[in-house]
């Protein structure tokens, strides 16, 4: 806010400083004598004073305050002093410490000033709006309309502020006008200042906007005279080019001239912040830490170096030195986070974003870092990319093929640009976990297991299939059913823990349930099942049984005629569907009279010829039956059946059958005989033959050695001899002759035997045999077709039950 004069100027009348601290607001456009507060004082007694203790901050803007006294009252006042140039966007703020003194009552007071901002306000700051001025001191041989100077006021360049020359430029005195244009440049007379050497030319400029503000100030020109030709550098401009790492004071370069006791200054830039030169000997050194990082405008330096005599500084030359820095690469670029240890599951899309890299280099921040993504494990893995400073997932991460993942170490190397290059490099380590994405599943299968099979048979495995990894890695349980059959838990095969009976149950349906094995925490979240049918296979378990299993009857035979004689009837209880059995005559069918048709038993007397017995005969005729269907083994049984035939004759009217059933109390016994055999391999056959063959042939050829020796060393036998060995080979013969020829004259004088008897209408119980006549009771056999019994002197009957 602008004050306006009357209003700076108002008398502000206290009895006393009871009223301190004042605030008073100034204008940044007001100048020097410009009154800022009126005090006024009672003190009637003594003679006060007023002083300013201090300025915060400090300056020298404000005058000490001034006391006059006015009828009887005192009267001060605050002014600002010639120096002053308020300007807010420097300081907006001051604070003046006062004491007011009276006798011995001493007060202290604060007058705080702020100084408001003026935006049609110019200001000529600086040596330029000094009194003396701004001397600006340049050779007589400048250029003529050279740039010599350029005045810089804050904010002009904003307000289109106007700058000219005030001052009278008159010859003789003026080369020539110095002119000044909207930029603020100060240029040279278009004539030169050539023979102007030791002139100072006073130059009053005034600054002008277009609000009517204004300010002033000098400018001082001094023309120096030529520099004496004694003096001169040995090389007018020069380029050095120094790292950035050297420390404060070390030697850059040494400038040399040639002269008599010359000396060396930096006049350019003034003051010089990063180097100095040694004033005798002219070496530049370093005088702070070239450090490109936080001083980037460190990077180039240029230097005009002054080479003058010692008794006559304007006898000098003048050179032009640029320093370039180099900028050294001594730090690592630094990454966050500096190690990457992360975990993602094998679903993660492509696209997720792992980590993002923040990495900067101390030498140069702000500079382009380079990245590279380095795979170790497994390399050339291209699961992962690095997008900028970004890693991402780039392709689908599938853990269900052995080897394809689950761990993935890489890095991710940082380079700069520098020299010498350095490189970061960030570890990365990416666990992949499974996930159990699919369920396990398994086929339906069929067993078959025969119904003898014995406990803990393996009937077949269960196969299941689980696509998660590591493959195939499932348990196996039951799901209900009977405790006959288990399936194994890790393996899947099907074992036989009962019993089985094919007449009871044929088939049986198991359900198998297949859960994952060491893929998740809850072994229930997967789970498959299917159904295995176990179909048992009959066994020949059971012998046929024949009811009744003992016959006895008797029958009239005519001449030339064939009847049937009884029916075996044959069945297994266990298993009445089976009803296929083979018959067949193993026994007591002596001259072949009776065959079978299927189960019926018929007798034939187509055959009857001259021999035929006047007497009944009776036949114990034995019929095995047999299992005839696939069902292996096959059992067999064996019924007997004892005939009494008699023969025909004219008295008998008809022909007629008589017959008897005698239950039998004995139990037919099933005689099962394993017989174990040895069945070597092939090759041990051949060698075998091979060996005894070798073994004969040795054997034979010592055998006709030693019969050949023996026919040398023996005589040849005498005839008594020959005939003796003759006598009893033919007494040999003779006996055996003997033997068969009583043989034959016994047997026609033994007794009766079943084969010759008749039957003469009784009944005959073998208890009633004579003692005299010994039998051979034979418990139930089962007797191969044909059967040849040779029975042994005073045995005549053989019993079957």
């Amino acid at each position: 806010m602008v004050l306006l004069r009357p209003l700076v100027l108002l008398v502000l009348v206290v009895s006393d400083l009871h009223c301190l601290p004042w605030f008073i607001n100034v204008s940044e456009s007001q100048g020097p004598g410009t009154v800022l507060q009126f005090f006024s004082l009672n003190c009637s007694s003594y003679m006060p004073t007023l002083k300013l203790l201090h300025v915060q901050p400090p300056t020298t803007f404000f005058n000490p305050p001034s006391l006059t006294r006015r009828q009887g009252i005192y009267v001060g006042k605050v002014t600002l002093s010639s120096s002053a140039r308020l300007d807010a966007l420097a300081v907006n703020h001051y604070e003046l410490q006062l004491q007011y003194t009276c006798g011995n009552y001493v007060m202290e007071g604060l007058l705080s000033v702020d100084v408001q901002r003026d935006a049609g306000h110019i200001q000529c700051a600086g040596r330029f709006a000094s009194p003396a001025g701004e001397i600006i001191q340049v050779p007589e041989t400048v250029t003529p309309g050279a740039r010599l100077y350029t005045l810089l006021l804050p904010g002009l360049e904003l307000k289109g502020a106007q700058m000219s020359i005030t001052s009278a430029q008159d010859p003789p005195y003026f080369p020539g006008p110095f002119t000044i244009n909207r930029q603020g440049w100060l240029q040279a007379p278009l004539q030169g200042l050539k023979g102007q050497a030791q002139k100072a030319f006073r130059l009053q400029i005034l600054v002008t906007s277009g609000r009517n503000q204004s300010c002033s100030g000098i400018l001082m020109v001094k023309v120096l005279p030529v520099p004496s030709s004694r003096v001169s550098f040995l090389t007018q401009e020069q380029n050095i080019t120094i790292p950035e790492d050297v420390v404060p004071g070390s030697k850059v370069v040494q400038v040399q001239a040639r002269g008599f006791d010359l000396r060396y200054e930096i006049v350019s830039p003034t003051p010089s912040p990063l180097f100095s030169i040694g004033r005798a000997d002219g070496i530049i050194r370093t005088t702070a830490p070239l450090e490109l990082a936080p001083a980037a405008g460190a990077a180039v330096t240029a230097l005009q170096v002054k080479a003058f005599e010692r008794l006559r500084p304007w006898a000098g030359v003048e050179m032009d030195l640029t320093v370039t820095v180099r900028p050294v690469n001594r730090w690592l670029p630094r990454c966050l986070p500096a190690l990457l240890i992360t975990q993602i599951p094998e679903t993660a899309p492509v696209g997720t974003v792992l980590s993002t890299f923040t990495c900067t280099d101390p030498d140069s921040p702000g500079s382009a870092l380079d990245y590279q993504l380095r795979f170790h494990s497994p390399p050339g893995s291209a699961s992962f990319c690095l997008n900028d400073w970004v890693l991402e997932v780039n392709d689908t991460l599938d853990c269900d093929t052995p080897g394809a993942c689950f761990q993935h170490t890489a890095s991710i190397l940082v380079l700069d640009g520098g020299q010498p290059l350095m490189t970061t490099e960030v570890p990365i380590l990416v666990m992949v976990t499974p996930v159990n994405e699919f369920s396990p599943a398994c086929a339906p299968r069929t067993f078959r297991v025969r119904e003898d099979a014995g406990l803990r048979t393996v009937l077949g495995s269960v196969v299941g299939t689980d696509m998660d990894y590591p493959r195939n890695s499932i348990e196996y349980y039951t799901s209900g059913g009977s405790g006959t059959f288990a399936v194994d838990r890790r393996s899947g095969e099907v074992h036989l823990l009962g019993p089985l009976d094919y007449e009871q149950q044929r088939l049986y349906r198991l359900t198998v349930l297949v859960t994952d094995h060491s893929q998740d925490q809850d072994p229930t979240c997967c789970s498959g099942s299917c159904t295995i049918t176990i179909e048992v296979e009959d066994v020949n378990d059971h012998a046929p049984e024949c009811e009744p299993p003992f016959q006895e009857l008797a029958i009239y035979s005519s001449l030339g005629r064939s009847m049937e004689v009884t029916k075996v009837s044959c069945r297994v209880p266990q298993e009445p569907q089976r009803l296929a059995f083979s018959y067949s005559i193993v026994g007591g069918n002596s001259q072949n009279r009776f065959s079978l048709q299927g189960a019926v038993l018929v007798h034939s007397d187509l055959t009857l010829g001259p021999s035929w017995p006047e007497q009944p005969h009776t036949y114990e005729l034995l019929i095995r039956v047999a299992d005839a269907g696939p069902s292996i083994p096959h059992l067999s049984t064996t019924a007997t059946v004892i005939v009494h035939l008699v023969p025909w004759r004219a008295s008998t009217v008809a022909t007629r059958t008589h017959r008897t059933t005698v239950p039998s109390v004995i139990t037919p016994l099933l005689v099962t005989d394993t017989e174990a055999f040895w069945q070597p391999e092939p090759w041990f056959v051949v060698v075998l033959t091979v060996t005894s063959v070798l073994l004969l042939l040795a054997l034979g050829w010592l055998l006709s050695r030693l019969l050949q020796g023996l026919a040398q060393v023996l005589p040849a036998p005498s005839k008594p001899a020959q005939a003796l060995l003759l006598n009893s080979i033919q007494e040999t013969e003779g006996s055996i002759e003997g033997f068969m020829e009583a043989l034959r004259t016994e047997t026609p004088q033994a007794p009766s035997s079943v084969m010759n008897l008749h039957f003469d209408g009784r009944a005959q119980d073998s208890r009633e045999s004579p003692s005299s006549q010994p039998i051979l009771h034979l418990g139930p056999l089962s007797l191969p077709t044909p059967f040849y019994c040779f029975l042994p002197p005073g045995i005549h009957h053989l019993l079957f039950p």
